[in-house]
């Protein structure tokens, strides 16, 4: 029998503590292990940064919710995202990002993997034939976000997959923005995931991490030995945070879905809004995708105001409890202009957002609080 998602986050690698009885891990704080002869591990832990019984805890409970065999954290999603392109691709190779990727993802491509000779093409992740179009003989990675961020577009994940089949490459999905509990992409064929957990995995914007699940052993492997090799690893109290935060992630993604979804609708009526970007409307182009693949369409919201960029910076800073900051996911509401923020390295390039867009994390609060707030912002 297989457990339920809510009972996998509160329960998987979470086993009351065999010394004590404690029903939480804990924080196993320490660099090193006292060994019982020499090659004698106890456990199996020699070095915190090879191993962490915590950190363990927390990638057996992040791989059970992903449905995959195993689980890596890391020190933060860009982390996370690095050794795993280091692992998939070598100087010479090739990868399809998307046309809207995530702006830490495009620096770490287009800054520092270019010097290291890997060339990638951007392509629409809502567009099929784009991606089969962009593949070429050393492409080796199709590495997709779904939602993407900002423009949350939606990739036909079981499509990716049967081309990832066909040309010989690998699928990489960055699952942030759904969260493990609203989209499970290994399931749907992808051959890794990819998260920020510092977002909604984590949930309370207090710890910064990331993580790569898999159900390929080479892969896995490989990971493992650049995550111990390279070091970028979550120290203990990070892991027992993450997982704190865990344990609440179906719950929460219910009460951001719902409040996202009221936002979304509402903002579509304001007459200072000139489009919204939220695959729960029916009239976005993924909306049959997302309903198919997704428990429910996510806690952000994305929108152009009506009167430009100036304005748009401007309701970025007269809300009251939506937060001005980057980042996302968390159980406070926050608020961006993307184009001076998070994707300013996209700037003059092929992922440029528009200079209008304003992006937001809904909280979950209460969401007409929530709405007041950024109806008054509007003005």
């Amino acid at each position: 029998m297989t457990d339920g998602f809510a009972t996998r986050a509160i329960h998987a690698g979470q086993q009351p503590d065999s010394a004590t009885g404690s029903v939480i891990p804990p924080i196993h704080a320490t660099s090193t292990y006292a060994q019982d002869g020499v090659g004698n591990q106890r456990a199996g832990y020699e070095y915190s940064r090879t191993g962490n019984p915590t950190r363990t805890a927390l990638e057996e409970c992040l791989a059970a919710l992903e449905s995959g065999a195993y689980g890596l954290a890391f020190s933060s999603g860009m982390a996370a995202t690095d050794a795993l392109l280091r692992c998939l691709v070598r100087p010479g190779d090739h990868l399809i990002i998307p046309d809207d990727a995530y702006g830490g993802t495009f620096r770490l491509i287009d800054k520092v993997l270019t010097e290291w000779g890997v060339e990638y093409t951007p392509a629409p992740v809502s567009d099929p034939d784009a991606i089969r179009a962009a593949v070429r003989p050393n492409t080796r990675v199709l590495w997709v976000e779904s939602p993407t961020n900002p423009l949350l577009n939606i990739a036909d994940l079981s499509g990716l997959a049967q081309l990832a089949a066909e040309t010989s490459t690998r699928l990489v999905v960055d699952n942030t923005f759904a969260s493990s509990y609203l989209q499970q992409p290994l399931t749907l064929g992808a051959d890794v995931v990819v998260h920020s957990t510092t977002k909604y995995m984590g949930g309370h914007s207090d710890v910064v991490g990331g993580a790569v699940v898999t159900s390929d052993e080479r892969i896995a492997t490989d990971v493992a030995f650049l995550q111990n090799t390279a070091g970028a690893v979550p120290g203990p109290f990070d892991a027992w945070l993450t997982l704190r935060g865990v344990k609440t992630l179906a719950a929460r993604m219910e009460q951001h879905s719902a409040n996202a979804a009221r936002i979304a609708q509402a903002l579509r009526e304001h007459p200072k809004v000139s489009r919204v970007f939220y695959p729960g409307l029916p009239d976005h182009p993924g909306h049959e995708i997302a309903a198919a693949q997704m428990r429910r369409f996510g806690g952000i919201v994305s929108f152009l105001h009506a009167d430009g960029e100036e304005a748009a910076v401007d309701v970025c800073a007269r809300t009251r409890l939506f937060t001005l900051a980057e980042s996302l996911g968390g159980v406070e509401s926050l608020i961006e202009h993307p184009g001076r923020m998070t994707h300013a390295s996209v700037a003059g390039s092929q992922l440029q957002v528009p200079s209008e867009l304003v992006r937001v994390s809904v909280g979950i609060e209460d969401v007409d609080d929530l709405l007041e707030d950024l109806f008054t912002a509007l003005g």
